[in-house]
């Protein structure tokens, strides 16, 4: 998906000022400049994909406060973590639309707008993309991101057909870019070969810290480390599926402006597109931090740190505050 300028990307919408993966963060992001939205997917009990950074939901709603769901909260092991909690899987949609959105990091971020945004799904997002892109007079991207694909694929829920199945449902994601994520290699695998000529659709491998390793790999006895996957067999390997890869920014290890993990991706015919930069004292490296504690926000800092990693030719980023991403790409 070539550009002139590296693709901004709300992640998970504006979600340093909006709660995340709700309507009004998604819309936020794209009135501030992001060409691309990213909805984290998990399905619900009735097969309907709906927006949420994990299924487990405790920590991004209030699904606590409702006594109606109190005997639903339960300890299940997701990718070989024990995690206890309210599950989407476990909720209809209509039920889950009881709920409402809360801001996941309340230590750094407002709260301001907690309890007034419901969880939104993966067709709601799509239409808002489509008005907006009428009322901006550009296109705006989508860019999924297919969570925990495994564990849903045991439960009969697997979200790979579904997907392609709604994009190919809305007129607008027919011709919008959409960038398919994630962090497993069997699903996008399948992807690749069902995409089939949908020349708007790409693949991103996204990579987990170099020690950790793609569910799937594990779960078929041949685990494989993401740090092997970033070595320049491995991206040979990674690009006979995918079109871009995803690492974390701090992971191109920068030496004198240039990237080994970039230049040997570019050289497989990879994009790179990195995640997460944010806009707070606490996420900024040393050199970028400002004034106040770690909730504070320094912008000049983040669109700094934004245009050091784009000034090594990455092709995109993920971004929790797309304004200040548009100014460093835009030069603002």
């Amino acid at each position: 998906m070539p550009s002139l300028k590296a693709l901004v990307i709300g992640h998970r919408g504006a979600s340093a000022l909006r709660p995340e993966h709700t309507l009004a963060a998604y819309a936020k992001a794209i009135d501030d400049g992001a060409d691309l939205i990213e909805p984290d997917l998990v399905n619900t009990r009735d097969g309907v994909l709906v927006a949420r950074h994990e299924n487990e939901i405790s920590g991004t709603t209030d699904v606590a406060r409702h006594p109606e769901f109190a005997s639903r909260k339960t300890t299940k092991t997701i990718d070989g973590e024990r995690a206890t909690g309210w599950f989407t899987e476990d909720f209809t949609l209509k039920e889950l639309k009881t709920l409402r959105a809360r801001e996941r990091l309340p230590e750094l971020r407002s709260t301001a707008f907690d309890g007034r945004f419901e969880i939104a799904t993966l067709d709601e997002i799509i239409a808002l993309a489509a008005e907006a892109s009428a009322k901006h007079g550009r296109m705006i991207g989508l860019a999924p991101e297919i969570k925990h694909p495994s564990h849903f694929a045991t439960l009969g829920l697997a979200m790979e057909d579904a997907l392609l199945a709604t994009l190919r449902a809305h007129p607008h994601a027919r011709t919008a870019p959409v960038i398919i994520q994630s962090f497993e290699v069997a699903n996008l695998r399948e992807l690749r070969g069902k995409i089939g000529s949908q020349p708007n659709i790409s693949l991103l491998q996204l990579f987990g810290r170099a020690g950790d390793r793609p569910y799937d790999t594990v779960i078929a006895g041949a685990p494989l480390r993401y740090g092997a996957m970033m070595q320049a067999d491995g991206l040979r390997e990674v690009a006979t599926y995918a079109d871009a890869i995803g690492p974390a920014y701090r992971d191109l290890d920068a030496v004198h402006g240039r990237s080994r993990l970039l230049d040997e991706a570019h050289a497989a015919g990879l994009q790179v597109i990195v995640y997460t930069f944010r806009p707070e004292n606490y996420f900024l490296d040393g050199a970028h931090r400002g004034d106040g504690g770690p909730a504070a926000r320094h912008e000049t800092g983040s669109i700094a740190e934004i245009r050091a990693h784009l000034a090594l030719g990455i092709d995109g980023f993920f971004t929790d505050d797309p304004a200040l991403g548009r100014r460093a790409v835009d030069g603002l």
